[in-house]
């Protein structure tokens, strides 16, 4: 196996200054808890915690070595690169394994989808040659150059997603990724608490497109309410070649059709005038369009699109993400589980309940968390799922956070089974009350701790 990093390339990249044995890393971390044997364990400094305390258990983990500012005690041998500033020096590793690629590079944001269609673009991308991408959600001013610092020299593809809650927060990733191609999902009404208006958040997704390469390629979403403002932002960066996807009439890559169904969703295009089909093993019409998106890119990257469709077939959701997954109940039965644990957005949350609402079962049981970041139009934001529940007719409504308040106060709390402060206060009455034919949707912030009531359904916990 090829190293990642050698440490005198490691040297040549931060400055640093060497101790200890001589090594090679074959992956980088920056928790000692999820250490591989021959990962380079950098010790990020942190408001709670300071990663020098972790060294020695990250060594003993099998870490080839550690990235420090200082020798921590008892450490006057091992194997450490020590430079003035950590996180600096992970920026410098990055910056020089970009400078070695030759990879073609693709950078992803925007406000709903952008982890889906990253996903998407690193499975179809891989079965043309070596590809990597983001793990997770490893998308900020730590996880991007984590990312891009993972790069092996001999990657064709790589694929990276960068997020934001504020401004400027964008731009350095992109201008230090420097992709071929960048593609914006969509611009929503999401960390609405940080920004004034939706032109703010389009602005900042806009970002992205700084970091283009000579020549490159803006992917945007025509069917977006901000695309004329991100072509205009696009335009005036002197970007020359625009591609576009959607529904509509003018769009390079143009749905026809799309028509979720109970093992995934059918997609009907015209690719630069070409009309073909596939399918997306993700059942909603969000996926589907997501998925416009990804072929965008591939299209952009000249590639051959036909013999890549075979892997959105056999694309699934990420845990969290709106996998399904049958889980047994209380009752010894079988019920479905739709997890959408890991985020919440009002464009989300309707995406959401528009695939529990298609998908058949006994009863429907929805278990909501606040969706978080919403500044003043939360409690308007929660409130106007009410038409959504009308429409969906759920058996049972389990809502928990503040911000499901307002919802319960538009439904009526008559209506509600159970309103609490917290996800965990709600777990034993779902588990207890999920039962044979039954269909779950929950769904919320990650930061509500939704994945609690997942856990314990998956587990099949009796909690009588």
């Amino acid at each position: 196996m090829t190293a990642l990093w050698t440490r005198t390339a490691a040297v040549e990249a931060t400055k640093g200054q060497i101790v200890g044995d001589n090594w090679s890393a074959y992956g980088i971390s920056i928790d000692s808890r999820k250490i591989k044997t021959g990962d380079i364990f950098i010790a990020l400094p942190g408001k709670r915690v300071d990663g020098h305390q972790f060294v020695i258990s990250a060594l003993n983990l099998g870490a080839s070595a550690a990235l420090v500012s200082h020798i921590p005690n008892g450490l006057d041998n091992a194997p450490l690169l020590i430079v003035k500033d950590v996180l600096k020096a992970l920026k410098d590793l990055a910056h020089f394994a970009r400078a070695r690629s030759n990879a073609r590079i693709v950078a992803v944001t925007g406000s709903v989808g952008k982890t889906g269609t990253k996903e998407m673009l690193a499975r179809t991308l891989g079965a043309d040659g070596k590809t990597i991408a983001s793990v997770g959600n490893l998308n900020n001013h730590i996880g991007a150059p984590m990312s891009l610092a993972s790069l092996p020299a001999d990657c064709d593809f790589a694929v990276f997603e960068l997020g934001m809650n504020h401004s400027n927060e964008i731009r350095p990733l992109a201008q230090m990724i420097a992709p071929h191609v960048t593609i914006i999902t969509n611009v929503e009404l999401v960390h609405t608490e940080f920004f004034n208006s939706i032109e703010d958040i389009a602005d900042s997704k806009a970002e992205i497109m700084e970091g283009l390469l000579p020549g490159g390629i803006a992917v945007l979403n025509a069917d977006n309410s901000s695309f004329v403002r991100l072509r205009k932002r696009a335009q005036a960066l002197c970007i020359d070649q625009i591609a576009t996807f959607g529904r509509g009439a003018a769009c390079d890559i143009r749905g026809i059709k799309i028509e979720p169904f109970s093992d995934g969703t059918k997609v009907i295009a015209s690719v630069a005038g070409k009309e073909i089909s596939w399918t997306v093993g993700c059942i909603g019409l969000h996926w589907g369009l997501n998925s416009l998106g990804v072929i965008a890119v591939l299209h952009a990257l000249g590639l051959s699109i036909i013999p890549l469709l075979k892997q959105l077939s056999v694309f699934s959701p990420l845990r969290g993400r709106g996998n399904q997954v049958m889980i047994t109940t209380i009752d010894n039965g079988i019920a479905l589980l739709i997890d959408e644990s890991y985020s919440a957005s009002p464009k989300s949350m309707r995406a959401a309940l528009s695939v529990f609402a298609a998908t058949r079962g006994k009863r429907k049981i929805v278990v909501l968390g606040d969706m978080l970041e919403l500044g003043n139009i939360t409690s308007i934001a929660h409130a106007n799922l009410k038409n959504t529940i009308d429409d969906i007719k759920p058996e049972l409504i389990y809502l928990c956070g503040d911000g499901m308040s307002h919802l319960r106060e538009a439904l009526g709390r008559d209506r509600i089974t159970l309103w609490t402060k917290t996800a965990n206060a709600l777990v034993e009455s779902v588990v207890n009350n999920v039962t044979d034919g039954d269909v779950v949707l929950v769904k919320g912030a990650f930061a509500m701790g939704m994945q609690k009531i997942v856990s314990a359904l998956e587990k099949k916990r009796n909690i009588l």
